[in-house]
């Protein structure tokens, strides 16, 4: 369609005088409206003869707004995080990249206390050169390449603990068979509890994970001991433990004497703790950009 020279005024209509059926349009009464019309009836064509080429529309972004933002949650495995008290920052950056160089060999879940896991490692002295070992994980410690964490696991009636460095070479799988938190961040005083709560079949099977986004499911009970005396006087302040029935230990008199070595000014202790809100921000950045390439 060649590019509309001439116009005439119609009924109230603007029509060209070549016969195009796409340059009718309605009669401005400005006439700066008029140019504006006129100008779309000349962009119609390519100047070609060729009608226009189809453009798709932007696909649209649909944007969950019932979800909060705690749901579109990013987890960074917290040996990442340096401590406050670092010496050298280079260190723990050379750190990170034979950390992620590592994991982009072996997939290291994501993984808290209490979920329970299945670690295959290295044996040479085992019959297929490995070894597997199920257990409930009880501590999280340790920062850059040297974290670590600990698996327990009753077998022939015998409490058995291994601690694992994440990040050896002699690991070759980590397995989330039960994904959760407990009530405690430390689940040591399991030694002193009762075995059903360390003991776990080497043959189960892992359950079905979380739907991406969701929160991590607590496991809200509470264990119950054995007599005392035990290892540790969990029941004092300084443990801050959840998962105990003291209830059914101790009386509400030694429950109060037991209140005579709190701390609660502790949490209100601006310097113990320090933001590192900005730092999981970079290192997350990081992370997820070198585990890209």
């Amino acid at each position: 369609m060649a590019a509309c020279k001439s116009v005439s005024k119609m009924n109230s209509t603007i029509r060209c005088l070549n016969g195009c059926c796409k340059c009718v349009v309605a009669a401005p009464s400005h006439p700066r409206f008029f140019q504006v019309a006129l100008s779309r009836c000349v962009s119609t064509d390519g100047g070609n003869g060729d009608p226009p080429k189809f453009r798709p529309p932007p696909k649209p972004v649909m944007i969950d707004k019932s979800k909060t933002e705690a749901s579109h949650r990013r987890f960074l495995s917290p040996e990442f995080i340096p401590p406050r008290q670092r010496t050298n920052p280079f260190k723990f950056a050379i750190e990170r990249k034979d950390m992620i160089q590592r994991r982009k060999i072996i997939d290291i879940p994501e993984f808290y206390v209490g979920s329970v896991l299945a670690v295959v490692m290295a044996d040479v002295y085992a019959s297929g050169k490995s070894n597997r070992f199920v257990g409930i994980c009880t501590q999280r410690s340790g920062k850059g390449l040297g974290a670590t964490f600990v698996l327990r696991n009753i077998i022939d009636g015998q409490g058995v603990e291994i601690c694992y460095d994440l990040y050896s070479p002699r690991i070759q799988q980590i397995e989330v068979l039960k994904f959760e938190k407990r009530l405690d961040d430390n689940l040591m005083y399991l030694r002193d509890a009762l075995p059903e709560y360390s003991t776990f079949d080497f043959d189960m099977k892992a359950m079905p994970p979380p739907p991406p986004g969701a929160e991590v499911p607590i496991n809200q009970q509470k264990v119950k001991m054995k007599p005392r005396p035990w290892s540790k006087r969990w029941e004092r302040s300084r443990f801050n433990i959840k998962g105990i029935q003291f209830e059914l230990y101790f009386t509400e008199e030694e429950l109060t004497h037991a209140k005579k070595w709190d701390t609660p000014w502790v949490e209100y202790d601006m310097l113990k703790e320090y933001d590192t809100s900005n730092v999981e921000k970079h290192i997350w950045t990081e992370v997820q950009r070198e585990l890209s390439k």
